[in-house]
């Protein structure tokens, strides 16, 4: 009798946990994010009468020489318009040390794209994600932006307010 108790509890916790992520998805990056180089993510489709908070997600290491990051996101949308915002995000505090979760030299950032949003249009969306980075004076960006390691997006579901 303990053991069906136990595997009934067991099945309802388990089908009680629905993720609220529909979507996240990384992209490992080849040792440096060359200045050319566009991170494209494919939306799954998505319940248009859901609001949905997005997120980019970017891990660093040491190696990283910046104290900021600019990112050049564009969503595609499924009839052809696209929106496109440059963003900066601050990835170093004050006092240098990085932010973010992680141990070791290794930090995540989960940074806000986009909040309360719904996909209304059906069909398929898109991100691209490309960094911007320059130097202070330089007219040309950062061909080989070294120090990233991975590039990520994920969608949570909003809950409306």
């Amino acid at each position: 009798m303990n053991r069906l108790l136990v595997l009934f509890l067991t099945a309802i916790s388990l089908v009680s946990c629905e993720s609220n992520t529909p979507f996240s998805e990384t992209r490992a990056m080849d040792g440096f994010w060359g200045a050319d180089e566009v991170v494209e993510f494919k939306l799954p489709q998505l319940d248009s009468l859901k609001n949905y908070n997005l997120f980019l997600n970017i891990r660093n290491t040491n190696e990283y020489k910046f104290n900021n990051i600019f990112l050049v996101v564009s969503m595609n949308f499924p009839h052809g318009k696209t929106v496109t915002d440059t963003l900066e995000y601050r990835m170093a505090n004050p006092d240098g040390s990085w932010m973010g979760q992680g141990i070791g030299d290794v930090k995540e950032n989960k940074l806000w794209y986009k909040e309360q949003v719904q996909f209304f249009e059906e069909g398929n969306y898109t991100i691209d994600i490309a960094q911007a980075m320059r130097n202070n004076g330089d007219v040309e960006g950062v061909t080989k932006l070294e120090g990233i390691t991975d590039v990520g997006f994920s969608i949570e579901e909003a809950f409306k307010q």
